[in-house]
């Protein structure tokens, strides 16, 4: 492998030489020297794909944002629903593929778990997790919602995202230093407490979007019950099921956040489960009653870490 100096002066060649044809282009970044390669080389290489090395020397794929607030943000996951109409079937790989069941509370337990699936490009195709989620020590998240199957090299269009935001209080310091620790203080699992228990709920800086275009992606009756501008984990509806993260959004009155929350344990009302558990309450993308809006309900929620 070339070193990274090395490396800088092909990449420069390779931008040279795609400007003067005029070319697209689509680059993977090699120089595998931290877990945290983003965040080290934020200011001298570009957006794009990178090989990364975990703590124990296992090289992965991922997206880099090197651009917003400072850059250095490490994609680790992607939560992206197949089919709003299947209720925790194949492919709900963040709440349960073994059905609606209270005898597996976990469901696939992937929010607390080392399993890793999907590619980096597939991303807003399908599900993705990378060791990063669980490897790396960060302190802050960013959030992309991004419209399903959007190529990878448009990812970085502001105009392409839904919302985008991050935070900005290293949160995660107090937590293990990712969502794989935080989840494990706050177990994404059926009747693990009482409808209305959350855990942390971080403020946001938004990058693309603001509060009031938050709770406009939202149903009506959904508005009621929420504050936008945060990133809230570990939300318990009144059903006692647990959805990890809702996104843009801290529940304050009501016990409903099936409709504005993504993820879960095993376990829902029946008309509740998968990954976005109920954004189509009242008919997809409808924007009435309980329904969410069409743009975040047809979006794969991009997580990532700095």
């Amino acid at each position: 492998l070339l070193n990274c100096f090395e490396f800088a002066l092909f990449i420069l060649s390779i931008l040279l030489l795609n400007r003067l044809i005029n070319r697209p282009y689509l680059l993977t970044y090699l120089c595998p020297l931290k877990t945290q390669l983003c965040y080290l080389n934020a200011k001298t290489f570009p957006d794009g794909v990178y090989y990364l090395t975990t703590g124990n020397g296992m090289l992965y794929q991922t997206y880099c944002d090197m651009t917003t607030a400072g850059g250095g943000w490490t994609l680790v996951a992607s939560v992206h629903e197949n089919s709003v109409y299947g209720r925790c079937t194949v492919g709900d790989r963040w709440s349960s593929q073994q059905g609606n069941n209270a005898d597996l509370p976990d469901g696939d337990g992937n929010w607390s778990n080392r399993n890793t699936f999907g590619t980096v490009e597939s991303a807003t195709s399908d599900d993705f997790k990378n060791p990063g989620y669980y490897d790396i020590t960060a302190e802050d998240m960013s959030v992309w919602h991004i419209p399903n199957n959007l190529p990878l090299e448009f990812w970085n269009m502001e105009a392409a995202a839904v919302l985008r935001y991050h935070t900005g209080n290293r949160f995660l310091r107090l937590y293990g230093g990712n969502l794989f620790q935080l989840f494990k203080q706050y177990p994404v699992r059926y009747n693990v407490g009482s409808c209305g228990d959350r855990g942390p709920a971080i403020p946001i800086v938004y990058d693309h979007g603001d509060k009031e275009s938050t709770r406009m992606l939202y149903g009506p009756s959904s508005r009621r019950e929420f504050e936008p501008g945060f990133i809230t984990f570990r939300a318990i509806n009144y059903e006692r099921a647990a959805m990890a993260i809702c996104s843009g959004v801290k529940p304050t009155v009501g016990y409903n956040t099936e409709h504005y929350c993504i993820g879960g344990g095993g376990y829902f009302h029946p008309d509740q489960c998968g990954d976005f558990p109920s954004f189509d309450y009242d008919r997809l993308g409808r924007e009435q009653g309980w329904s969410a809006s069409r743009e975040m309900t047809e979006a794969a929620v991009l997580l990532f870490y700095r």
